[in-house]
């Protein structure tokens, strides 16, 4: 092996980095959503021990509004403040991941304190820890976590080890054995999240070279196909004029030639997602209504008997994308989702493309067929690039789908079950009011019933 082979190029490598940065900033935004509600979660679970059980562990038998009852209030509500903020708002800051880690931590040490030390609790140290490494994949959030839940019990244990421990005189040694453990986890999850993130970032250095290979491939085949198109034009001009206006003698000639066009647009069309697939236009975002996205997907389709419902309503609020990429979202899945439910050939198809969300809430786009559906195998690998089970496709048209989608910071997923249809869901986030005022919507007075596009040639 060359060293040119061996070491990756320069376009290569920063594209492989961003790449990682993308899959990090993903993970980040899912870790938010995430540990959101959990603040919120932990805050509803904490009052519910202060009121039922904290007057039992801390004050005999008798059931009243004890102080503990209080604290689970107050102190959740500071606790969990500042994380919920910061994750719904900021979910990719650094900032952000060490507030959540300190603030699960605090929780651990409220909740052991409402129990009364009970050893149970303090499950919920290891399992925050698990939870801050598995989402985040950052061994440094482990730092301040640790360090939070040892300084608590090593302070608690001096002036108030009955909270902490459940006894009043714990052994001297009580607090190493706790910090032991601790200490044992966190070097099992920092051994687990350095090769996470060695596996994440040999993806995004595979990714990067596959988008390489696919612009080069593209590029050199675009200029002899181009040829070809040209020759086999010049031949079937000269053929007409060779016979007068006549068709050849031979009709395996015509044949022959349309043949070979109908290849070459095949071969062009591989081509073209090639390249769409290498390349990464920056966004250009706009409030775009989606009912006439989806109308305008719905008219580039090409001849079908499957019928496209747009059933998206016409006053649901314009979110915010880049029409042209936006656009060919749409007519990738639409285009998939009508060669699937061309299959049956005993129905001609039909297809729903509705919408929901949008204001307070994230957008949801829903693609619908009836077609024969997928396997759960198949399912898990349609977005990956390459793969296809087309004998004609390049396994790229739902590939560049998803990069779009990603790169608006929505989401899209495929629900199916194998014979009866399938349909793929997009979730696009909500918009921020500034968003929104600094871009004006543009839409256009619509009929409110759901339109059904039909190509020159559909039923």
């Amino acid at each position: 092996m060359t060293l040119a082979a061996m070491q990756t190029s320069a376009p290569e490598a920063t594209r492989a980095d961003r790449l990682f940065d993308e899959h990090q900033d993903q993970l980040f935004r899912r870790a938010g959503r995430i540990f959101a509600p959990l603040m919120v979660i932990q805050w509803v679970f904490g009052i519910l021990i202060a009121v039922t059980f904290s007057p039992y562990g801390w004050a005999g038998k008798v059931k009243s509004i004890h102080v503990h009852v209080y604290a689970a209030v107050l102190l959740g509500a500071v606790i969990s403040s500042a994380p919920l903020l910061l994750s719904l708002t900021r979910p990719t800051w650094v900032v952000t991941r060490h507030v959540v880690a300190i603030a699960q931590m605090l929780w651990s040490a409220l909740l052991i304190h409402l129990t009364g030390g009970r050893i149970e609790t303090h499950f919920h140290v290891f399992v925050s820890l698990a939870f801050l490494a598995f989402l985040y994949r950052d061994w440094r959030v482990l730092v301040p976590a640790t360090l939070v839940v040892v300084s608590d019990h090593f302070v608690r244990g001096l002036l108030w080890p009955e909270s902490v421990y459940g006894v009043v005189n714990p052994e001297w040694w009580r607090f190493l054995e706790h910090a032991f453990w601790v200490a044992f986890e966190d070097a099992v999850l920092v051994i687990a999240c350095v090769a996470s993130v060695r596996e994440m970032r040999d993806v995004a250095r595979h990714g990067a070279e596959v988008e390489g290979l696919a612009a080069a491939v593209g590029h050199e085949l675009r200029n002899p196909l181009a040829a070809v198109r040209n020759a086999t034009t010049y031949i079937s001009k000269r053929l007409t004029r060779v016979n007068g206006g006549a068709p050849p003698a031979d009709p395996r000639i015509l044949q022959f030639v349309e043949l070979a066009d109908r290849e070459l647009e095949t071969c062009n069309k591989i081509i073209t997602n090639l390249l769409d697939f290498s390349r990464h236009r920056p966004l250009s975002v706009g409030a775009w209504p989606l009912r006439e996205l989806v109308d305008e997907a719905s008219s580039i389709l090409p001849p079908t008997s499957v019928m496209v419902v747009n059933d998206v309503p016409a006053d649901l609020p314009a979110p915010l994308v880049d029409k042209d990429q936006f656009r060919q979202v749409l007519v990738n899945v639409i285009q998939n989702a009508v060669e699937a439910t061309g299959q049956n050939p005993t129905s001609p198809g039909r297809i729903v493309i509705s919408a929901n969300g949008g204001g307070d809430g994230p957008w949801r786009i829903r693609v619908a067929d009836d077609g024969p559906g997928v396997s759960r195998e198949i399912a898990d690998k349609i977005f990956e690039p390459l793969f296809t089970t087309k004998t004609k496709g390049t396994g790229l048209g739902l590939a560049i789908v998803a990069r779009i989608v990603e790169a608006h910071q929505g989401s899209i997923r495929l629900d199916s079950t194998s014979g009866r249809g399938t349909s793929f869901v997009i979730e696009l986030p909500r918009a921020r009011a500034e968003d929104q005022e600094a871009r004006p919507t543009r839409r256009d007075a619509k009929a409110e019933l759901p339109s059904v596009s039909q190509a020159p040639g559909r039923t």
